[in-house]
């Protein structure tokens, strides 16, 4: 696959949402730019460990790959249900938010038709040769004038976690890779999130449920996501700027401060929990088919002859120890500096920021260096503490995109600026700069 002496201008390494995103909106003008995007996987997936039934989204189907942005592009979702012959039947639905495997679907529908994507490719490393990026694949050697990181978050693996037979205790993430025997056996499921819950109640609604199901959390209860009107405007490009232009700490706090705007639990999981537990043990004569700790941090898991012993440390009182056969760990993500790009020079990694290793980014989210102007790298889902809890988040996929769009073309080919709020918040400290 190398390019001999052709120079790219941008390569991007992962196709995910984010680099899909970004792949369809330089896919849709004209630039004359040289394009490639890398997944080392065969064909577009998107977290199929987890892809549980009936798990919905979050957000709202328009806020897709491009429609907040260029709403007339053919790689837009309503092009995808029209296309598919669904449009209609989403529409009498009354949903504003469909499935996650709909919307899988509908970004391999849209990976099978924007150009530039080379699945089946492996990205090793990624270095400065002084005037290009270098990127090493398993097929060759590309040169590129810039690159964008978009490979998605590595998940969270506590240190309890760690020498234990992965089939015994492994990460919510990889729930459905592997077939798991889970009929019949004591499972603890660790983590009060969204993907937490999702993992109880698949595991109470299948029918080969297990024996028993400890769901164990340090929050003080199973807190619902806060998408009320005026926190959801969190999830807007006015108030990502304002956030960007925040001193460092004060993002810090901010994070933490607005964590379940992005953290919780969607209301109607939980409603959907809380009735099958009650037709479970009220109608159906079961004893705790799922018993839940508050308040409790699991410490330590031991192998025991019977199985696994889990130690669990509350927030006041004495240490509960519960036996289990398997643990799940839906323990989250790690937010920092994105694997392929350890290779940069020094420069490119000196702004680093958090306890976490978050990394802090430009207003065009590329990392700031003393290289030229025009070589840049870009990350996306890697700047929560610079652009705070929407940045993983897909409210604003597409603006992120058309940001980094922009500043690659050095015009703004797409809106990025200020939208219609409710809420008010001070213009961005400084605005993006477009090099080309």
């Amino acid at each position: 696959m190398s390019t001999g002496h052709d120079v790219l201008d941008v390569v991007g390494i992962g196709i995910g949402p984010a680099n899909l995103s970004l792949a369809a909106l330089l896919a849709g003008q004209d630039s004359g730019l040289k394009v490639a995007f890398l997944d080392r996987k065969p064909r577009f997936g998107w977290h199929a460990g987890l892809m549980l039934p009936d798990v919905q989204m979050q957000v709202h189907y328009l806020k897709d790959l491009v429609t907040p942005v260029d709403p007339t592009s053919p790689y837009s979702f309503p092009a995808f249900m029209v296309d598919t012959k669904r449009f209609y039947r989403l529409l009498v639905s009354g949903r504003s938010k469909v499935p996650r495997r709909e919307f899988e679907q509908y970004c391999r529908w849209a990976a099978e038709r924007i150009p530039n994507l080379r699945f089946g490719v492996e990205v090793r490393d990624l270095t400065w040769n002084g005037e290009l990026f270098v990127v090493r694949t398993d097929q060759g050697d590309l040169l590129a004038r810039n690159v964008v990181s978009g490979t998605g978050l590595a998940p969270r693996l506590p240190s309890f976690a760690s020498g234990h037979d992965p089939e015994q205790v492994f990460h919510a993430s990889t729930l459905l890779d592997v077939p798991r025997k889970l009929q019949g056996r004591r499972i603890v499921v660790v983590g009060g999130g969204q993907s937490g819950a999702e993992v109880v109640h698949h595991l109470l609604t299948v029918p080969d449920r297990p024996a028993s199901i400890v769901w164990g959390t340090s929050r003080t209860n199973l807190l619902p996501l806060d998408d009320s009107p005026f926190v959801d405007e969190l999830f807007v490009p006015n108030y990502s700027r304002y956030f960007h232009s925040l001193p460092a700490k004060r993002r810090v706090e901010l994070v933490e401060e607005q964590k379940m705007a992005s953290d919780g639990i969607s209301a109607g999981l939980l409603e959907a929990i809380y009735r099958r537990l009650y037709d479970l043990e009220v109608l159906e004569g079961e004893h705790r088919p799922c018993r839940t700790l508050l308040g409790h941090a699991l410490t330590t898991v031991e192998k025991t002859p019977s199985g696994l012993l889990t130690r669990w440390m509350p927030n006041a009182g004495d240490e509960v120890g519960i036996e289990a056969d398997v643990v799940i760990c839906a323990t989250g993500y790690r937010h920092g500096l994105p694997r392929p790009l350890y290779g940069l020079p020094s420069t490119l990694l000196a702004a680093m920021s958090g306890d976490d290793g978050e990394i802090a980014v430009r207003p065009d989210f590329s990392l700031d260096w003393d290289g030229p102007g025009d070589r840049r790298v870009f990350v996306q889902n890697a700047a929560r503490h610079s652009f705070g809890v929407a940045d993983p988040n897909l409210s604003l996929l597409a603006w992120r995109s058309a940001t980094i769009a922009n500043s690659v073309l050095g015009f703004e080919r797409y809106p990025v600026a200020e939208v219609s709020t409710v809420l008010d918040w001070p213009p961005g400290s400084s605005d993006v700069a477009l090099t080309h």
